[in-house]
């Protein structure tokens, strides 16, 4: 704009930026530093228009203008046609023809212009365009030098061009030949140049016309020169120049392209005022520039202005109005913006779509969003991420987790997923359904794809931690937080709440504090959680000093608070507190009244705790709540309560929920007594004749634990008359029933009766049938119900893995086992201890003790602390191969984590002590037990009985028997078998037989013992005695025993 100085211009004041428009906006009062005139200060228009000295050319030009405009406008069937319309393809060819050979132009501008145009390749300076052009002089009239200089493609031809038309003899000033050259200088940003021009145009005494005025206005306008272009439109404006529309368009489109809004829309208003009627264009950047500033009033009535003006507003308007009603919730405006959209057909695009689509997430409208969307596929309209993202939020707050799921992976698939947002949405997700893990893989996953964390991911990541109540992670992205300065009031909040919850109360007060020092703006919820932590701690000051500031700032205590209050003051004994709060309540909800309830009945105010049980059945929600207090007594063992709550409630005429009848039932089926139970169940009975399946289930639970088979039965029949199929616990129950009593038989028919009868099992009932099977000793059974448990879907649980672990183990296949342990461990499921016994003792019956030690081992590094089962399993694996050291060093580590040595553990090292020969040492540990005071047992001297008789020490052997006489212990029918043996097998006949003598009146028939007494007789001839034995056992059914042998060891040896 400096380059605009002539003697003609006043100096330039500075330019002040306009006034942001609220709501009518000022003229615009810009003052430049130059004035369109003549010298004289005479207006533009009180001068006559004097006759163009260039043949009445832009008299031809306006002409040509109208022609064009009128066959535009009219269509119809006598609309003037163009030539060029009416020409056939052989004629247009020609015609083009024509135009290169001269023949429109004449062959001699033709030639001028291209010889101009080809000065193009030679570089600045290297040519005088006087001897270029030394061959058209006088053969160039005026009109013809413009079309020339107009036919010019670079800026320096041009330059030179009009460098050279000056110079002819048929050269006038002319305002077109300036035009044509600033529009030149315009078209590639010279605009210094495109200034000195125009400035030189005043000079030579042209007054700058509209086309001129505005040709200048869009130079400025295209290469974004907002401030001079304004300058010089005032000036414009100030001389009475009125720019065309299209001027006007040009002017309002850089504007807003350097959001210069508030200008656009002064200059639309301005405008309006001097009647230049706006085109589509115009009201299209108008509209954009009022929804940019956020006038919604203002742009709808625009909106409007431009449909009754014929207009059809395109795409992108409806889009910006929808999103800008969307954002200032109107959804009226929204609705009705897109059913004008639908009449005039007009498809919307995925922006558009999205901004509808999140308004009626935001306001719950979920069937409306996902019609909407269902309407975008009919109409194959593209959805984008951000569109596929709000599906999954919506998928996820209507429970449909497995199409959240769904559109995610559609989302990856369609190579949509860049965002943070969708990423965190579907955490969200899985934040809402629990699965904690999947949230955590998914962001960790994008944290792997480089999208940068926001505080929105971050807070989804603590949430996560929060949610595995994982207190390390949670405050290591806490601390990410601090670091990064995204701490908030959402993110002190949720770790309050996370250290209220495992009872990290310290830790909440001191994140107390410490949001209070970094001046965290407090909101409603983490008001809540604060005051929470406060109750929790019985911090009364400082909960009520909380509350004032609250209430100081204009917010009020709501439910929560006021109910968080009432326990704190319940808990410190300040009874009549929790009154006053309690009366404060306008109409309290179940929480409250249960609190009360709770609080009366603690403090022995049985006519207040009453009154507060009838108003809480009287509201939605508090036959729940009063139904858990029967559990929860229940649980806390306060039977009597439970029992005269029950009573209470039936007095009111509210029959308890399902669960708290059953829990009551069972409580008394676990304790065996039936007669409560009964009564319960009669008394629900003669209240509601249609009892629901829990009930039934726990009085058959109740029966089976009581040893009523036949009863349970009856009920189990009775269940099914009444339309109750038979279901997956009631069967449980029956088996496990009949399993504890040892009537395998029976549990067996209820098993394969609940497979042909198609009853759903779930996972606890198939481990049920499996035990069961397992403890019959039908391994092939318990094999056969696993199969079936996976074929039928039903995902194993640990407890599964353990049964068939012990399943295969006993049937001798330890590979199975293995393999068996194996999956678990690859399941994702939690080996816990008794998984890793079970493999041990396996491992050790197998005499694979190297595998036993290292799978000890290994539970220990997997974090789980062995216990006293355990150590006595791996004592008892290291017993059976003789490994004493290992034996002894694994119960000094027992007695280090805390265990005493029972009588498991005692036996083990006895066997190992036994089996690698140290017999004084087995000994020795017998007197240890006794100091330990843990009395030795039969098994314990049958161990060293059998080790002393395998060493043929038959004389320590009796020893050691007849201690256990001596200390008033009568030796079990094992210890008698390992005796006899040590004396058949060392062929001591004698003694044998003396000894057969003295137990044979005091035992029950064994086939052993008798069998070994007959041999004993027949190696001493001694038939009559023998004959007598065999036919003994051949009446009690008893087989005999050919294969042993007397002297067996002695022969051996």
């Amino acid at each position: 704009m400096d380059t605009l100085k002539n003697p003609f211009f006043s100096p330039l004041p500075t330019h002040k930026p306009l006034q942001k428009p609220s709501p009518k906006f000022p003229k615009i009062t810009i003052t430049c530093c130059f004035t369109l005139s003549d010298g004289n200060q005479r207006h533009y228009n009180s001068q006559k228009k004097k006759p163009l000295s260039d043949n009445n050319a832009r008299r031809i030009i306006k002409e040509k203008a109208k022609y064009l405009s009128l066959l535009r406008r009219n269509q119809g069937p006598q609309a003037q046609t163009p030539k060029w319309i009416k020409r056939t393809p052989e004629q247009m060819e020609q015609f083009l023809k024509d135009d290169r050979d001269g023949h429109l132009y004449g062959k001699h501008v033709v030639a001028a212009i291209k010889t101009v145009r080809k000065l193009s390749e030679r570089a600045e300076g290297s040519y005088d365009m006087r001897e270029v052009m030394r061959g058209f002089v006088m053969r160039l009239n005026f009109r013809e030098m413009c079309i020339v200089l107009k036919e010019q493609k670079g800026w320096r031809q041009a330059r030179d061009f009009f460098s050279w038309m000056k110079l002819q003899l048929s050269y006038r000033p002319s305002v077109i030949v300036y035009t044509i050259l600033v529009r030149i200088y315009g078209q590639v940003g010279k605009i210094s140049l495109a200034e000195k021009t125009f400035v030189e145009m005043l000079d030579a005494g042209c007054e700058p016309d509209q086309v001129a005025c505005g040709t200048m206005l869009c130079v400025y306008a295209r290469w974004g020169h907002c401030k001079d272009m304004l300058s010089f439109y005032t000036a414009v404006r100030e001389r009475g120049i009125i720019p065309s529309v299209a001027v006007f368009n040009f002017m309002i489109s850089s504007l807003q392209k350097q959001s210069m809004h508030d200008t656009v829309i002064q200059l639309w208003e301005q405008m309006l005022d001097i009647d230049v009627k706006p085109n589509h264009f115009t009201y299209t950047v108008a509209i954009s520039s009022y929804i940019r500033e956020g006038l919604m009033d203002e742009s709808l009535d625009l909106f409007n202005k431009m449909k009754k003006s014929g207009f059809v507003p395109e795409e992108l308007t409806y889009s910006l109005l929808i999103n800008l009603s969307a954002k200032n919730g109107r959804v009226n405006d929204v609705m009705e913006l897109y059913k004008d959209m639908q009449c005039r057909g007009i498809v919307p695009s995925n922006y558009t779509c999205a901004s509808i689509l999140n308004l009626h997430y935001k306001n719950g409208d979920y069937s409306k969003a996902l019609s909407l969307f269902l309407d975008m596929g009919r109409k194959r309209i593209a959805a984008d991420e951000v569109i596929y993202g709000i599906l999954v939020k919506i998928y996820g707050k209507l429970g449909l987790y497995e199409d959240a799921q769904k559109t995610f992976s559609e989302i990856g698939k369609l190579g949509l997923l860049n965002d943070e947002k969708t990423y965190v949405a579907m955490a969200q997700v899985h934040i809402r359904n629990r699965n904690y893990g999947k949230a955590l893989s998914l962001l960790e996953h994008m944290r792997f794809t480089k999208i940068e964390f926001s505080s929105y991911a971050y807070s989804a990541l603590l949430q996560c931690h929060a949610g595995k109540e994982d207190v390390g992670s949670a405050e290591a992205t806490f601390l990410s937080l601090t670091e990064s300065g995204l701490l908030d009031a959402a993110v002190y909040t949720c770790m309050l709440n996370l250290y209220v919850k495992v009872g990290l109360l310290e830790k909440a007060k001191v994140l107390t504090i410490q949001l209070r020092n970094d001046k965290i703006e407090f909101d409603i919820d983490l008001y809540r959680a604060v005051i929470k932590v406060y109750c929790k701690e019985g911090m009364i000051n400082e909960a009520e000093e909380l509350v004032n500031a609250m209430e100081n700032i204009g917010l009020v205590m709501d439910q929560f608070i006021k109910t968080s209050l009432m326990a704190m003051y319940g808990e410190c004994g300040r009874l009549q507190e929790a009154e006053r709060l309690f009366k404060s309540l306008d109409n309290p909800d179940s929480v409250a009244l249960s609190l009360m309830f709770s609080l009366y009945d603690e403090n022995g105010h049985g006519q207040e705790a009453k009154r507060m049980l009838m108003l809480l059945l009287e509201i939605t929600g508090g036959l729940s709540l009063a139904s858990r207090f029967i559990s929860k007594f229940i649980r806390e063992g306060a039977i009597s309560k439970a029992v005269s709550l029950f009573d209470e409630m039936l007095e009111l005429g509210c029959m308890p929920e399902d669960v708290a009848i059953a829990s009551l039932i069972s409580c008394y089926g676990r304790r065996r007594q039936l007669r409560e139970a009964k009564y319960i169940y009669e008394a629900v009975s003669n209240s509601c004749p249609t009892l629901a399946r829990p009930v039934y289930s726990s009085m058959i639970d109740a029966y089976a634990k009581c040893g009523k088979l036949e009863e349970a039965c009856s009920l189990y029949e009775v269940m099914a008359e009444k339309g109750y199929a038979k279901d997956a616990v009631t069967s449980s129950v029956m088996v496990n029933a009949f399993t504890n009593h040892g009537k395998y038989q029976e549990a067996e028919d209820i098993i394969y009766n609940s497979f042909r009868e198609g009853v759903e099992l779930d996972t606890i009932a198939y481990n049920t049938f499996i035990k069961s099977m397992l403890e019959a000793g039908k391994l092939r059974s318990a094999a056969d119900i696993y199969d079936r448990m996976l074929s039928e879907g039903i995902a194993p649980s640990i407890q599964t893995y353990s049964t068939m672990i012990s399943v295969y183990g006993k049937a001798g296949m330890l590979e199975k086992a293995i393999k068996m342990f194996d999956m678990a461990q690859t399941s994702g499921l939690t080996l816990d201890e008794k998984v890793y016994t079970n493999m041990i003792s396996y491992h050790g019956k197998a005499g694979d003790t190297e595998a036993a030690s290292l799978l000890f081992a290994k539970l220990k590094k997997a974090g789980i602390q062995p216990g006293k089962i355990s150590y006595n399993t791996m004592i008892s694996v290291y017993g059976a191969a003789g490994l004493h050291f290992e034996a002894e060093e694994l119960v000094q580590a027992m007695r280090g984590d805390g265990y005493s040595p029972d009588s498991f553990t005692y036996l083990g090292l006895i066997q190992a002590y036994t089996s690698s020969g140290k017999y004084s040492e087995a000994e020795e540990i017998l007197h240890t037990m006794q100091n330990d005071q843990v009395n030795p047992t039969c098994s314990h001297f049958n161990q060293l009985v059998f080790g002393l008789g395998k060493a043929g020490l038959v004389s320590e052997a009796e020893r050691i028997y007849g201690e256990i006489k001596r200390r008033g212990v009568w030796p079990d029918i094992i210890c008698q078998r390992t005796m006899l043996r040590v004396y058949l097998e060392h062929g001591h006949v004698e003694r044998g037989i003396s000894f057969f003598e003295e137990i044979s009146e005091c035992i029950r028939p064994d086939e052993f013992i008798l069998s070994a007494a007959v041999h004993l007789y027949q190696s001493v001839g001694k038939e009559s005695e023998a004959t007598i034995i065999l036919h003994s056992m051949k009446d009690e059914g008893i087989s005999f025993l050919k294969n042993l042998k007397v002297g067996s060891k002695n022969f051996a040896g």
